[in-house]
C-alpha cells in the first residue's frame, strides 16, 4: 500500500529529542573573504631608441693677448749709492730697465723696454656634430591567456 509519508512525522524524526535537563549546542558558521595580490601582465611596451646626428656651426669670439715691445734709449748713470731701478708700470705699459756696468764702476741705464699688452679679439667658427637621442614607445597587445590549472589556495 502506498501511503504518502507524513511530513510532520519525518521532520520530527530528524530533530533529536532533547531532554529537558540537557543543553542544545547550535554551531555558528561565518564566511571570511581572503584578499591577495598577484601580478598579472596586461600588456607590453617596446622602446626603440635611435641616435640622430646633425652638424651645427658654433660662432664665438676668442681673445688672445699680444704685446708690443719698444726699445727706448736712456743712457743715464745711476747715482752713486742709489738702488738699481726696478720694474715699474705706467698705465698698461710695463717698463723694465736694462743696465750695464761700465769701467768706472757706475751703473748706466742703457735703455728701457716698454712693453704694452692689449687684447685682440678674433672671430672663429667650428663645425661640431651634435647627437640627439629619440625614443619611440610602441604598445603591444597582450596575447590571450592560455587556460591553465587554477591557482592553489
Amino acid at each position: 500500500m502506498n501511503t504518502p509519508p507524513n511530513p510532520a512525522a519525518g521532520a520530527a524524526s530528524r530533530i533529536p529529542e532533547v531532554a529537558t535537563d540537557a543543553s542544545l549546542v547550535v554551531p555558528v558558521i561565518e564566511e571570511q573573504a581572503v584578499v591577495r595580490r598577484e601580478v598579472v601582465e596586461t600588456g607590453r611596451v617596446r622602446l626603440t631608441k635611435t641616435v640622430e646626428e646633425h652638424p651645427e656651426t658654433l660662432n664665438f669670439t676668442l681673445l688672445h693677448d699680444e704685446v708690443q715691445v719698444e726699445r727706448v734709449p736712456v743712457n743715464q748713470f745711476v747715482a752713486d749709492g742709489a738702488t738699481l731701478p726696478g720694474v715699474r708700470y705706467e698705465g698698461d705699459t710695463m717698463i723694465i730697465p736694462v743696465v750695464r756696468e761700465v769701467v768706472v764702476k757706475r751703473m748706466l741705464v742703457v735703455e728701457e723696454l716698454h712693453i704694452t699688452k692689449h687684447e685682440v679679439p678674433t672671430q672663429e667658427s667650428h663645425q661640431v656634430v651634435l647627437r640627439q637621442e629619440m625614443v619611440q614607445v610602441t604598445r603591444e597587445p597582450l596575447a590571450p591567456p592560455t587556460p591553465g590549472p587554477p591557482p592553489a589556495s
